[in-house]
């Protein structure tokens, strides 16, 4: 059985989105793979655009929140949180599988693309870094859980 793991931020417009993407596109295989939101968001089109340059397609995806999975009895393995420092103690608790254990929490903190400012090119100039982070962070974890 494929293990289950969720990304979550704030509004789940872009890091997590950018997280579910990469590791549904390097490890689909391996896992199960969503992303939420503390708060309802919509889905950055500037995020859109950054994946899709390193040939990762997110344009299908749209903001989900955290409540209504939980709420939904949704149970995850592992829980990442990418929210930035200032706003990672808001990221939810999500129960894990069975009754009696807790996912795995990880945090990954980045910068939020929502608060980049300037010209649609200067944003798209920042996201890409905080992209490329993402995708590291992922290939380490996975190079890290294949042992």
């Amino acid at each position: 059985m494929k293990k289950k793991v969720i990304f979550i931020c704030i509004h789940n417009s872009g890091r997590s989105q950018m997280g579910e993407g990469f590791l549904r596109h390097l490890a689909g295989d391996r896992f199960e793979v969503a992303s939420a939101g503390i708060e309802s968001g919509k889905l950055n089109p500037l995020v859109v655009r950054a994946m899709a340059e390193v040939g990762v397609d997110i344009s299908s995806h749209y903001a989900k929140k955290a409540q209504d999975l939980i709420d939904a009895g949704e149970r995850f393995d592992t829980v990442i949180t990418v929210c930035d420092e200032t706003s990672a103690e808001r990221c939810p608790s999500f129960p894990g599988r069975g009754t009696n254990t807790n996912a795995t929490r990880l945090h990954w903190g980045f910068p939020d693309p929502s608060a980049l400012s300037g010209s649609d090119e200067e944003k798209l100039a920042g996201i890409r870094p905080i992209r490329d982070a993402i995708r590291a962070k992922i290939e380490v974890w996975l190079a890290e859980t294949a042992s």
